[in-house]
């Protein structure tokens, strides 16, 4: 295989299959893992020009390093991993879970930390290797909502930086920090409208943004280390709550007789 390979963890879906097709149609092997959503991962990759899936449960952190390793075991040309892959559950700045945070903090920090150092300890690409650590624009933009998952993001976000000062000359690590792109969870269209205008821009931010710059990063044309807000200057705001409810608490007014 002469192309370039790309592992999208959480490939199978949402912004993570945006991401996949984006590096196929660019002329790349795409590796979609996937946990539980066989279905959507196989067939997504039978759409694409090349592309396998690869089934790994990555909360556990030592199956995650084994995917690794078997995979730089064998794709001759490594070019880039995304992590991707992440849950976002609900609990609160004043009532943390202790479920909910251990399980973010090791499928959404833990795992991807341990799956890059394995993959710039063992995958080959002459060309450069590189790592994209998909966060969250809350790192620069917290709110009380979600309390577990943004210490999670946050943690992620942390590894940047010391990877990057880790490396080799030739290997990059770079963040993206998308904000709302896609409907979360019970959202009505309307206040999905909503939600994903809630930015300085007033405008939507797309997943094709998201894929241009995972296809930027990939290039390996940026410093080491950068992040990239991928999200219309909302990580610039001080939003007091998640866009969710300050989009539901628009929606109802708006709807409340006059």
């Amino acid at each position: 295989m002469t192309l370039p390979a790309v592992l999208i963890t959480g490939g199978a879906t949402r912004i993570g299959a945006e991401i996949a097709r984006g590096f196929s149609n660019a002329g790349w092997h795409v590796v979609i893992h996937y946990n539980s959503s066989a279905e959507p991962a196989e067939r997504l990759a039978a759409s694409l020009k090349s592309a396998e899936s690869i089934q790994c449960d990555i909360s556990d952190d030592d199956a995650a390093v084994s995917m690794i390793e078997e995979l730089a075991g064998r794709l001759p040309h490594w070019r880039c991993l995304i992590n991707s892959a992440s849950v976002f559950d609900y609990d609160s700045a004043t009532n943390l879970n202790p479920a909910t945070n251990r399980e973010a903090m090791q499928i959404n920090a833990l795992a991807p930390a341990r799956m890059t150092q394995a993959y710039f300890a063992g995958a080959k690409c002459a060309a450069g290797r590189c790592a994209i650590q998909v966060t969250d624009m809350k790192i620069a933009n917290p709110n009380p909502d979600f309390f577990s998952y943004t210490m999670s993001k946050h943690a992620l976000s942390s590894t940047i930086g010391m990877l990057a000062k880790s490396l080799e000359a030739s290997d990059r690590i770079y963040g993206i920090a998308p904000g709302a792109i896609l409907a979360s969870h019970d959202q009505s269209e309307e206040e999905t409208e909503v939600s994903h205008r809630l930015n300085l821009l007033r405008r939507k931010t797309g997943p094709d943004e998201i894929v241009a710059a995972a296809l930027f990063l990939a290039s390996g044309q940026l410093r080491s280390g950068e992040t990239l807000f991928i999200d219309s200057g909302q990580h610039l705001l001080d939003q007091d709550r998640d866009v969710i409810w300050l989009a539901r608490e628009q929606v109802k007014d708006r709807r409340a007789p006059a």
